[in-house]
C-alpha cells in the first residue's frame, strides 16, 4: 500500500502558494527539503510539484531506464533565446541535440581542457593583481569572479583576450542573470502578466546574448585563427555520424550555452571562499598543501600536474558543491508509457512506497539530497574530509549529481570543474581574503541567496590584499 506523498498544510482553493516564493523558488525548495525527506510536494492552485529531496531516491528517479529529463518551466522559457539547444532539447528533438554534442564534447573533453590550462592561467593573472592591489580593497567577489570566468571563456573557447576586471561589465553578463532569473520566475506568473509587464525586458535580454555570442562569430571571421577551438568547432565542425554542421542560428544557441553553462563555476568558486572565510583552520590545511606541491613563494607557477596533487583542494571544492551545488536541481519525468493500458498506471518510488501519475514531473533539490543525513554525519557542518580519496569514492551516487544526469549532464562539466579547482587553489595560495562584513551569511535556505538557473551568494563582498607570508 502507498504512503501519501508528504506535504506541508495548504490553504482551501490556494493550496501551498505561500509556500513558494515566486521570486526565488530555489530558496523555497530548499526550505522544504530541510522538512521533508525523501520526498515531499506542494499543490499550487491545484497543480503538483513532487521535490525529491532523500540520496537514495534521487538515484531511483536517475535511472534511465525507468527516467529522462523533464524539459519543463524555466527551461521552456529559456528557449526563447537559444531554441532547441543542448540543454534546452525536448526529448523528441534529440536528433538535433545529438549533432551538436557530437561536435561539441571533444572540446571539453579532459585532454582538451588540459590544452587550454594556459589560457587559464593567463586569465587568472587578472584577478590576482586587482584582489593584492594593495593591502585592504573591498571587492564584489562573485562579481569579480563572473567577469574573469568571462574571460577565460573567451580566450579557452573564442580565443579572445578580454580584460574585463575593471571597467563597465560585459554586456552579457547582466543580459545572462536577467534572461535566467526571468526565465526562473516566469512560469509561475499568468501568462498574460508575462506578456503585458515582463516580455519586452525579457526580449532585450535574449537578444543581448544573442548579438553578443553573434558578435564571436563576427570576430572570427574578421580575425582568422589558427586555433581548432570551441569555437571553430561551432563554426566548421561537422558530426561525425550524419555528416551535418550548425546553420547559423544554431551556431548562436550553442555559444550563449556555452556561457549560461559556465555560470555555475564562478559561483561554486564564491561559495567555496566563503565556507574558507568561516573555517579557516581548513584554509590554512590547504595552503600547506600548496607550499608543499606548489612551491611556498608568490612567484611559484601552478602547473597543470599540481592539479592532481593536491587532494585537500579538489575535497574542499567538492565539499563546497554538496553543501552549495550552483546547479541547484534538475527536472525529470518518467518515460511515457508505451501502451495505452500503462498510461493511466502510477510510477511506484521506493519501492512501492510512493506513487505519482506517469505524467508528473519530478524536481531533484540538491540542496536536501546532499544534506541526507542517511548519507552525512553532522550534514550542515563543513568538512572537506569526508570528500577525500575513498571516502568519496564510497558515497552513493546520488550525492554526486551537480552536473545533472546521466545523457543530458552538463557537456561542459569538466572543464567548469578544472576552472573552478584551478581558480580556488590561486585564490588561496596568494590572496587573503576576509568578509567585509563579519556578520554576512549565506545559506540556500535562508538568507542571499538568489534564484536564477545557477545560483550564488548574493550581496558577498570580501576585503583582500597579498597573503602574508613569513620570510
Amino acid at each position: 500500500m502507498a504512503s501519501s506523498i508528504p506535504k506541508p498544510p495548504g490553504i482551501f482553493l490556494l493550496g501551498n502558494l505561500f509556500d513558494v516564493n515566486a521570486s526565488n523558488p530555489w530558496n523555497s525548495f530548499n526550505k522544504l527539503a530541510t522538512k521533508y525527506r525523501p520526498i515531499c510536494k506542494v499543490t499550487i492552485l491545484g497543480h503538483d510539484i513532487v521535490l525529491v529531496t532523500g540520496a537514495a531516491l534521487i538515484e531511483e528517479i536517475c535511472d534511465e531506464t525507468r527516467f529522462r529529463k523533464c524539459v519543463a518551466g524555466p527551461i521552456v522559457e529559456i528557449r526563447q533565446a537559444v531554441h532547441s539547444s543542448l540543454f534546452t532539447a525536448y526529448n523528441n528533438e534529440l536528433e538535433s541535440w545529438g549533432v551538436a554534442h557530437r561536435i561539441m564534447a571533444p572540446l571539453v573533453s579532459w585532454e582538451a581542457v588540459e590544452q587550454v590550462f594556459a589560457d587559464m592561467r593567463e586569465v587568472s593573472t587578472d584577478l590576482i593583481k586587482k584582489w593584492t592591489a594593495g593591502p585592504r580593497q573591498r571587492v564584489n567577489v562573485t562579481d569579480d569572479l563572473d567577469r574573469v570566468n568571462h574571460a577565460a571563456n573567451m580566450l579557452c573557447f573564442f580565443d579572445q583576450r578580454l580584460h574585463c576586471l575593471e571597467g563597465p561589465e560585459p554586456s552579457l553578463i547582466k543580459a545572462m542573470e536577467g534572461a535566467t532569473t526571468e526565465a526562473v520566475r516566469r512560469p509561475s506568473r499568468p501568462k498574460i502578466l508575462n506578456w503585458l509587464f515582463y516580455q519586452r525586458k525579457f526580449d532585450t535580454y535574449n537578444q543581448t546574448m544573442r548579438d553578443y555570442s553573434a558578435s564571436c562569430i563576427e570576430h572570427r571571421r574578421a580575425n582568422p585563427s589558427a586555433k581548432k577551438d570551441m569555437l571553430h568547432a561551432i563554426m566548421e565542425g561537422k558530426d561525425p555520424q550524419t555528416g551535418e554542421g550548425l546553420n547559423e542560428e544554431q551556431m548562436i544557441d550553442e555559444i550563449i550555452n556555452c556561457f549560461i553553462g559556465s555560470a555555475t563555476a564562478p559561483n561554486l568558486v564564491a561559495f567555496a571562499l566563503y565556507y574558507l572565510i568561516k573555517n579557516p583552520h581548513i584554509l590554512a590545511r590547504a595552503r600547506e598543501e600548496i607550499d608543499s606541491v606548489v612551491g611556498p613563494n608568490p612567484s611559484s607557477k601552478i602547473e597543470h600536474h599540481h592539479l592532481a596533487a593536491l587532494p585537500y583542494c579538489t575535497a574542499i571544492l567538492r565539499e563546497a558543491m554538496r553543501l552549495s551545488p550552483p546547479a541547484p536541481g534538475f527536472n525529470i519525468e518518467p518515460i511515457p508509457a508505451a501502451t495505452k493500458e500503462e498510461e493511466n498506471t502510477p510510477v511506484l518510488l521506493a519501492g512501492g512506497q510512493y506513487q505519482v501519475p506517469r505524467n508528473q514531473p519530478l524536481i531533484a533539490i540538491l540542496y536536501g539530497v546532499n544534506r541526507d543525513p542517511a548519507v552525512f554525519d553532522n550534514p550542515e557542518a563543513f568538512n572537506p574530509d569526508r570528500m577525500l580519496g575513498e571516502k568519496y569514492e564510497q558515497l552513493p551516487e546520488g550525492v554526486k549529481k551537480g552536473f545533472g544526469n546521466g545523457k543530458r549532464e552538463c557537456i561542459g562539466k569538466r572543464y567548469a570543474w578544472e576552472w573552478s579547482l584551478f581558480t580556488l587553489i590561486t585564490i588561496m595560495k596568494d590572496v587573503e581574503v576576509d568578509l567585509a562584513d563579519k556578520g554576512y551569511v549565506t545559506d540556500g535556505a535562508g538568507d542571499h541567496y538568489n534564484g536564477a538557473f545557477t545560483v550564488k551568494p548574493l550581496d558577498f563582498f570580501a576585503i583582500t590584499g597579498p597573503r602574508p607570508r613569513i620570510g
